[in-house]
């Protein structure tokens, strides 16, 4: 699932440049989003984002869109990846400016609640536990 928002001022840093605290905060937000759409019914709360990666400056204006895939579910969790790329101010093409990497050798640990039946067919790095 894809969304968008602008940079404005209040999002910048003291170099002139997004700040990295509001990407992240976009980032958990809209994944959340996104997976609070995918398990309808379900509380939803962020266990932790792996390998975060800011590859580029984001300027003021610019519009970033938010790529938000399922990557894997356990039985207590799903896990999302998150790509974000910005298109500057007038800019004909978009490039990638953030992402959370799926680790291949990455393990869920949480086991304290299973994923409800209706949900264990959908597809599940954004890992959010679900707490039913």
């Amino acid at each position: 699932m894809d969304t968008f928002t602008m940079v404005r001022p209040e999002h910048l840093n003291h170099h002139g440049y997004l700040f990295g605290g509001s990407m992240l905060k976009w980032v958990d937000e809209y994944a959340w989003l996104v997976a609070a759409r995918d398990f309808p019914g379900c509380t939803l709360v962020t266990r932790g984002m792996d390998r975060i990666v800011f590859s580029k400056q984001v300027r003021n204006g610019s519009i970033l869109r938010f790529s938000i895939l399922p990557w894997k579910q356990g039985n207590s969790s799903v896990t999302y990846t998150v790509e974000v790329y910005a298109d500057r101010p007038g800019g004909l093409e978009e490039e990638q400016v953030f992402s959370t990497l799926p680790d291949r050798d990455m393990h869920m640990h949480t086991a304290s609640v299973v994923v409800p039946e209706r949900f264990r067919h959908k597809g599940g790095i954004i890992s959010f536990v679900i707490c039913n």
